[in-house]
């Protein structure tokens, strides 16, 4: 039995990453979607399972000094990390797994798991991105500001990952992360 293919997907926020893969998941049941964990508060709708475990800092911190995690990462003041025992466990079992994480916990994956394939979903501008971000109407304007400064930082960082992705039309995105999914499938190396 093949070993699954990590596919990691990450990007500034508000890049639209999430809903790009509310287009592309449907088409992939069997692919292991990994729920990360955080501290931050849910937002309103969020659920706690689902899109994120939502932990205190010392249950975080607990698992992180257990080495729970296959990265960990601080972001505006919460700490957000990928549960490593289901990701691993799914990975052995020939089951490819998606990671939707951020930048910096992106970098923590390429080091610690050089084998996945790492994607970076852009916004077609700063300015479009500014604008994605105030409509969300969920965050004060010193937080957007703080994530806009940041998403600069991260955009420079995107010639790291194997793919780029501009999300400007998201339906389009998600055909373009398909296309990334079969043509890694179809790889040489993974066809033994």
């Amino acid at each position: 039995m093949n070993k699954g293919v990590l596919f990691l997907v990450s990007g500034p926020s508000g890049a639209g990453k999430g809903t790009v893969l509310k287009n592309f998941l449907p088409k992939h049941p069997d692919m292991f979607y990994s729920i990360s964990a955080t501290t931050r508060a849910p937002r309103p709708g969020e659920e706690n399972g689902v899109q994120y475990y939502f932990m205190t800092a010392a249950e975080f911190e607990k698992l992180r000094m257990e080495g729970g995690f296959l990265e960990s990462a601080t972001f505006c003041g919460n700490s957000y990390g990928t549960p490593r025992a289901a990701v691993m466990e799914k990975l052995e079992k020939g089951i490819d797994v998606l990671l939707e994480i951020e930048v910096q916990g992106a970098l923590q994956v390429m080091e610690n798991y050089p084998e996945g394939i790492f994607i970076f979903i852009a916004p077609p501008s700063m300015d479009e991105l500014r604008t994605r971000l105030v409509g969300r109407q969920t965050e004060e304007a010193s937080v957007i500001e703080t994530r806009l400064a940041r998403a600069e930082e991260e955009m420079a960082l995107a010639e790291k990952y194997t793919y780029i992705v501009v999300n400007d039309i998201a339906e389009r995105a998600a055909e373009d992360l398909e296309a990334i999914l079969v043509a890694e499938k179809l790889r040489t190396a993974r066809r033994k």
